[in-house]
């Protein structure tokens, strides 16, 4: 049994599974006779926080760490090292966040509550997204991978800037010139070459109490702390690694086993009493369903179209029409980050929970069809 548990927890596909799970556990509690105490945990306070904030503001911002050490990695050695590896994905993962937003706006101009939503459909979830191509082994090219790899990691850039702009509090000076004192510490400490993590953690920490209370959201301390971890030119650790290989391989299960499927398992959890079926023709849900479903297939596949079509770049290599519109299928799985932003964009429970039906129905149906797409694709790589 123990060698069957080790086995599953070393499959690629594992995190999804588990992220999948723990959103589905959430939405039978949340509509169990133990909703009640479900969601009196999540508001219950400890230490000046509550529960899902503790989740939110606190473990997600080691999610957000996570992402930017990935993004570092990526940007300076990895598959967007040089502008020719960035620029179709980049391109691709721009149309693949302007043309969802831009359907979830003309389905709410006319609601002032509603249209702070828009970046809801513009994210990508990573791990979901790889974790179905994962399981599709062969019958998805490798230059497939990478695409889709550079685009989500580009996406999840988008997405930390978005919020960063769009979804931070009336912002307080003093506690930002802390943070940007702090700031200015890690960079030392990067100059200096000092790996010790301790040091790192210990500013961090700092960092991120004073990033919560300036008014920008917490999690972005995460990134900050991420771009300043050394990656080139400094000490290595018994395994030969890099301190930011060794916090990235360091978080990895910690984030996938732990931290994201908390976060679905605490935002998923969407109560159907009272829910009728005309809900799900509210501009909200439609916005963010069509968002993700048609505006993420729509920007990526169509800006890979017109790019070759117009000499500008040439699809992934190996790949026909059909795998690239698959893999645009699958960018629709909007879950992990969509959530979050959905949690920022409404402070009302009611809009909060009619963008998350948006969220489920967006990420299973683009997922559904790109995962069925790709495995019974009829063509040949071409």
């Amino acid at each position: 049994m123990y060698q069957k548990i080790k086995y599953f927890f070393s499959l690629p596909t594992a995190g999804g599974i588990i992220l999948m799970l723990s959103a589905i556990l959430g939405l039978l509690i949340a509509n169990s006779p133990l909703s009640e105490q479900y969601f009196t945990i999540l508001g219950s306070y400890i230490a000046g926080l509550s529960v899902l904030h503790w989740i939110n503001d606190a473990l997600m911002a080691i999610f957000f760490l996570y992402v930017g050490l990935e993004l570092k990695r990526e940007f300076i050695s990895g598959e967007l090292a040089t502008n020719s590896q960035r620029i179709l994905p980049g391109l691709a993962a721009f149309a693949g966040l302007a043309v969802p937003a831009i359907i979830y706006f003309m389905l709410n101009k006319n609601d002032a509550a509603a249209i702070s939503g828009w970046a809801i459909p513009t994210a990508t979830d990573i791990a979901f997204a790889l974790g179905i191509v994962a399981l599709l082994g062969s019958r998805v090219p490798l230059s497939l991978k990478v695409f889709l790899t550079a685009l989500a990691i580009i996406d999840d850039l988008a997405a930390i800037l978005i919020i960063a702009v769009f979804y931070s509090n009336e912002l307080n000076l003093l506690y930002l010139l802390g943070a940007a004192a702090a700031l200015g510490v890690l960079i030392i400490l990067n100059r200096a070459k000092i790996t010790n993590k301790y040091c790192y953690i210990a500013v961090g920490l700092i960092l991120w109490f004073l990033v919560l209370q300036s008014g920008i959201h917490a999690t972005l301390a995460g990134v900050i702390l991420a771009m300043t971890i050394p990656l080139k030119n400094a000490k290595t650790n018994a395994k030969g690694e890099a301190p930011l290989i060794a916090w990235e391989h360091g978080l990895s299960n910690w984030v996938s086993f732990l931290i994201i499927p908390l976060f679905g398992l605490a935002n998923a959890g969407v109560s159907f009493a009272g829910l009728e079926l005309s809900m799900l023709t509210h501009p909200i849900v439609l916005g963010v369903a069509f968002g993700l479903f048609f505006g993420k297939q729509i920007g990526v596949f169509g800006m890979v179209f017109i790019g070759e079509k117009l000499g500008i770049f040439k699809r992934p290599t190996g790949a026909s029409w059909l795998q690239v519109y698959g893999i645009a299928l699958l960018c629709g799985i909007g879950f992990t980050m969509s959530l979050f932003i959905s949690m920022l964009a409404f402070a009302s429970p009611e809009l909060q929970d009619l963008s998350k039906i948006g969220v489920f129905l967006g990420s299973l149906i683009s997922g559904v069809l790109g995962y069925l797409l790709l495995r019974f694709n009829p063509q040949k790589s071409q």
